[in-house]
């Protein structure tokens, strides 16, 4: 449930307006649109389909869980797994901070503040519900939208791995949404086998 409609929905203009910033872009329905706008709008339809009795906070936690993205490159960072988590982990303080202050410009308070900060950390995955909720939506717009992408540019070990460690995130009813996605075919083999093994 919503407070105030008109404070959220300007808070959730001001996600998009500071996401329409991001200078890379996707070709959605033959038109282009900043690459991290789409992700949001992703994560806000993908949170309503798994969770349409989401909280005010964790209906704004998912619109802006990449906001600002693109501020910090992964090729700055060292190859390999130990640079990849210390790019992810500027990123999750960056994403707070930026949300963070955007809700206390549109006129939420400290708590809330603090709380979406929390969520967009993703911080207690497994144990506070919320937070498993947004991992959920996570991984179902990777899985829907991005891993086709993901798949192509790597080989299949790699890719087997990806979604073992992807379903690991993931609660039993984001598993069974999941399933319900219409995969291309080879998206689909590529993803039975990975659970089977």
């Amino acid at each position: 449930m919503v407070t105030n409609p008109e404070r959220f929905t300007k808070t959730i203009q001001a996600f998009d307006k500071a996401n329409a910033e991001d200078p890379h872009s996707v070709i959605v329905e033959g038109k282009s649109f900043p690459r991290e706008v789409i992700y949001a709008k992703r994560m806000s339809e993908w949170l309503f389909k798994a969770y349409p009795n989401a909280s005010e906070v964790l209906q704004l936690a998912s619109r802006c869980q990449h906001i600002g993205r693109w501020k910090i490159a992964r090729d700055t960072y060292p190859n390999g797994r130990v640079g990849y988590i210390q790019w992810r982990n500027e990123l999750k303080v960056l994403h707070a901070e930026t949300a963070s202050a955007i809700v206390l410009d549109n006129g939420y308070d400290e708590e809330l503040a603090k709380r979406l900060s929390f969520l967009v950390q993703k911080k207690n995955l497994r144990k506070d519900e919320e937070t498993q909720a947004l991992e959920d939506v996570i991984c179902l717009v990777f899985l829907e939208h991005y891993f086709e992408d993901f798949a192509s540019k790597h080989d299949e070990a790699k890719i087997i791995d990806i979604v073992q460690k992807t379903w690991k995130k993931m609660s039993t009813h984001a598993h069974d949404l999941a399933l319900t996605v219409n995969y291309p075919e080879h998206i689909a083999s590529i993803l039975k086998k990975a659970l089977v093994e």
